[in-house]
């Protein structure tokens, strides 16, 4: 089977088309230094239990999405000056979060993420805060109707079931619009907004 991105023959069998790039633009929860590191020694634990094996997310694309603005064929600088006007009408909190269990979603590489058994009602409501403003913004832009916030550890083969591990407590303190290009590895921070303690 051919891979989505790679690529492939013109029409008239002359040479390779090359595939598409894909810009892939979201609003995140970006961990600090120390928030990572604590990510990464949970990745570790779960990483040497027998029976393991999956694809391991590098630590330095640990974040979690708030919301997914879309794959676009092109950078979007409309799109961005549109969140960045949203920015300024939404107002959020800082607030303390603990990751605490382990879990799998449902995927065809199902991914083994990183959850807490409470969800912070602050999360919650900056989640919506930006859901409402953005729809309001962005003409036809279509976002989730429902919130899980999780950071994805790993790419498995099996779903696994949902278990307790040592506690990650984060103080979340801004959100950030991230800009990734699909098949590349790093991500590009456009802008950054902190939240108010």
């Amino acid at each position: 089977m051919n891979h989505p991105h790679a690529s492939q023959h013109d029409l008239f069998g002359g040479g390779h088309v090359p595939a598409p790039t894909i810009h892939r633009l979201f609003l995140a929860l970006l961990p600090d230094e120390h928030v990572r590191a604590a990510l990464a020694q949970t990745a570790a634990s779960l990483r040497a239990r027998p029976g393991a094996g999956a694809g391991w997310v590098d630590p330095l694309r640990y974040h979690v999405t708030v919301h997914f603005l879309g794959d676009h064929a092109s950078p979007r600088p409309d799109l961005v000056a549109a969140t960045e006007r949203v920015a300024g009408l939404v107002r959020g909190a800082a607030f303390d979060w603990t990751l605490d269990r382990v879990r799998s979603f449902h995927g065809r590489r199902p991914p083994r993420v990183l959850c807490g058994s409470v969800s912070p009602e602050p999360l919650q409501a900056l989640w919506v805060h930006w859901r409402e403003a953005l729809l309001r913004t962005v003409p036809g832009l279509r976002l989730e109707n429902r919130f899980v916030p999780h950071v994805t550890l790993a790419y498995g083969r099996e779903l696994l079931p949902e278990t307790e591990v040592e506690p990650v407590h984060w103080r979340v303190s801004g959100i950030a619009l991230i800009q990734s290009v699909v098949g590349q590895h790093d991500y590009r921070t456009l802008a950054s907004w902190p939240l108010q303690d």
